[in-house]
């Protein structure tokens, strides 16, 4: 999975004496022994989600999802919402809704210059919605960007961080205990990035924080 190092460095140094252990795993079964799962994600949705069925991670996924604290990152975003433009391959369904491209051919940003796919660096966020995971953000914080798609929940309440490229778009989505961002909060060595990293693995005494590993290192995200 090609941002697995930077996600795993990145909350082994937030979580640093916490007794937190960040595992980076393809086996199922230490997914579903971890108490907190990322799920991180480079290159086209559809090849991510045939991985996770070719490597059997899909039902561990699946049953964490419904169990446990589960932090999507850029594709692993994408992999929770239905379906992709990007190819016929469904996702997990676990926020409903369709992952679109960009469609931004001959819009010219204020500076006069066009815009570009992928969009690639950093951007504001706006908190949409009222969620666990911004305690301690500050509201329009910037994080980076590297998608050409991004995602359209069916129901705006699962809408709960936006930013504009071209078009106002949705860059984090979430619900009850399930929560997850286009943008890479890993990069942004700022107080925002380590606090959304610190929520995503809580700090129990031995928790264990599996990221599944079975996902092909592709760049840059879709």
């Amino acid at each position: 999975m090609g941002n697995l190092r930077s996600v795993s460095q990145a909350v082994q140094h937030v979580a640093a004496g916490s007794g937190v252990h960040a595992i980076v795993t393809s086996r199922p079964e230490v997914v579903r022994a971890a108490e907190r799962v990322v799920l991180p994600g480079q290159g086209a949705m559809p090849d991510c989600m045939r991985e996770l069925r070719e490597s059997g991670l899909l039902e561990s996924v699946l049953e964490a999802a419904a169990s446990k604290p589960l932090f999507g990152v850029c594709v692993g975003m994408q992999m929770l919402l239905d379906r992709s433009q990007e190819g016929p391959t469904g996702g997990l369904g676990l926020i409903h809704g369709e992952v679109v491209r960009f469609q931004l051919e001959g819009q010219r940003q204020p500076d006069g210059s066009r815009y570009k796919v992928p969009q690639m660096g950093w951007n504001r966020v706006q908190q949409a919605q009222r969620h666990p995971m911004w305690e301690g953000v500050p509201d329009e914080s910037w994080f980076y960007f590297v998608h050409s798609f991004y995602a359209m929940p069916s129901d705006p309440r699962h809408s709960v961080g936006e930013s504009e490229y071209g078009v106002r778009f949705t860059c984090a989505v979430g619900r009850d205990n399930i929560f997850a961002t286009q943008f890479h909060p890993e990069k942004a060595q700022t107080r925002a990035s380590r606090s959304i990293a610190t929520s995503s693995t809580g700090h129990p005494d031995g928790s264990r924080v599996a990221a599944p590993s079975r996902i092909p290192p592709l760049f840059p995200c879709s």
